[in-house]
């Protein structure tokens, strides 16, 4: 099976910030405004991106900048400036310089601050490296929680809770997060398997109705085999979840609950790869709700199947 989680934007970008849905499109809480722009930037072609890019390069430096300062270290224009902030859903460089100066400032304030844009280097120290990850993945772990609307997670939520059959599909590192929602809802007593080659993933979906779920995990959105698997449980009337990084990606654009997750690179970890734990922070935030829409179901399920496993706990506890 071959993952094509590569992170290009050639099938999502945009040439102008007017054709961008900008109430749907970015999807994202109000108070995330480097996730915002970051996720927002893959959506974006020349001029518009320039200044994306500028702006995530050194956000500290964007919010004490003029708009006449910020065109011309991005190479734009104050004009450009203003439909870039209007593609992000600003309405002005004075608010988007006030968002990215209350992020900052509370990143700063937070003290997980670090110089995340820097290359991990082969000489550096584990300490420099274990600095660089935690301050990556803390700074998706936030943007995560800026783009996710809760609500949609009320919804997939609701939809699995009453879910004869859940079906989630995935390829590559993406099918490994899948492993673990499945697991984690099999220990609840929720009906699930995890699919990971496209034949037997069609073969499955194809035998979904209305009623079941169909759950579809990349990060790019991109990956031919999860569009496959999840467009063919949809067809049979499921409900179809997507978790991925581009809500205008082909994997979002198909499906009826969208769940966005955001990502931090580092060397040797790109984008797909440094996705996976906020992929399963939402997927536990997500298994969490299940529990809790049927608790006494969920707790009962629970309980036997830590009973179920205890006997060879102790074993291991006795011959250790």
């Amino acid at each position: 099976m071959v993952d094509h989680e590569s992170d290009t934007s050639a099938g999502t970008a945009v040439a102008d910030a007017d054709g961008i849905d900008r109430r749907g499109a970015l999807g994202v809480a109000s108070d995330g405004t480097l996730a915002r722009v970051r996720t927002g930037a893959a959506e974006l072609t020349g001029a518009l991106r320039r200044v994306a890019e500028h702006v995530l390069s050194d956000p500290e430096a964007a919010a004490r900048a003029t708009i006449v300062e910020l065109a011309e270290r991005s190479g734009t224009s104050p004009a450009t400036v203003t439909r870039f902030c209007r593609a992000m859903g600003f309405d002005g460089y004075a608010d988007l310089r006030l968002g990215i100066a209350a992020e900052t400032g509370r990143a700063r304030s937070a003290g997980w601050t670090v110089d995340i844009g820097r290359e991990i280097q082969p000489s550096d120290p584990l300490e420099r490296v274990l600095e660089q990850i935690m301050a990556a993945d803390t700074r998706a772990m936030h943007d995560t929680a800026a783009l996710l609307d809760l609500a949609e997670v009320e919804r997939a939520a609701v939809a699995i809770a009453g879910a004869e059959r859940v079906n989630i599909f995935g390829a590559s590192g993406s099918a490994l997060v899948g492993e673990e929602m499945q697991f984690s809802l099999h220990r609840i007593g929720v009906a699930a398997w995890a699919w990971n080659d496209v034949h037997s993933g069609l073969a499955s979906a194809a035998l979904l109705r209305p009623g079941d779920v169909a759950l579809g995990i990349s990060h790019s959105g991109q990956t031919r085999e999860a569009i496959e698997m999840l467009a063919e449980g949809g067809s049979r009337g499921a409900t179809t979840i997507a978790l991925t990084g581009f809500r205008r990606s082909p994997l979002a654009e198909l499906a009826d609950i969208v769940l966005l997750t955001a990502s931090q690179a580092t060397t040797f970890r790109p984008d797909a790869l440094s996705a996976r734990h906020p992929q399963l922070v939402v997927l536990d935030l997500l298994y969490i709700a299940v529990a809790q829409r049927t608790h006494d179901r969920a707790h009962a399920a629970f309980r036997r199947t830590a009973q179920a496993v205890d006997g060879h706990k102790a074993a291991r506890e006795a011959s250790a």
